[in-house]
């Protein structure tokens, strides 16, 4: 195993051990802070979507953590997860809704920047290390 590899498997495991917890927090203690996250021009209920968002979170971190055969497709089925939950924290900010300590415009804005990067993390922490 190389150090990529390694790295590439903290970071792959990171990533599961964090969407399974926060698939939990969606279910039972932070489902009203989540629903500050749902835009209001969703059409559906804000609290399925939270309970299905946690769903899918658990779902996608126990397969990542679980598979080694369909990793890449794992990791690439998370980016999109992380794509599509994007609007969600666009409308946190534009709503000026607190949650999770966002409290402030600032902090709203920077978590922005950091919805790329976890994009980045789970594609790179499922893709075969170059030789």
């Amino acid at each position: 195993m190389t150090s990529s590899s390694t790295a590439r498997d903290v970071v792959r495991y990171g990533l599961a051990g964090g969407m399974v917890f926060a698939g939990l927090s969606h279910l039972f203690w932070g489902r009203e802070t989540f629903r500050a996250q749902v835009p209001s021009w969703t059409p559906l209920d804000e609290d399925g979507v939270v309970m299905a968002s946690g769903g899918v979170e658990i779902t996608l971190g126990t397969l990542l953590a679980a598979s080694s055969r369909d990793r890449a497709r794992f990791g690439r089925l998370l980016a999109l997860f992380f794509v599509a939950v994007f609007p969600g924290n666009v409308a946190q900010y534009t709503s000026k809704r607190d949650g999770f300590g966002l409290d402030t415009d600032r902090k709203r804005l920077l978590r922005l920047f950091f919805q790329p990067v976890l994009i980045g993390l789970a594609l790179w922490s499922t893709s075969p290390p170059r030789r």
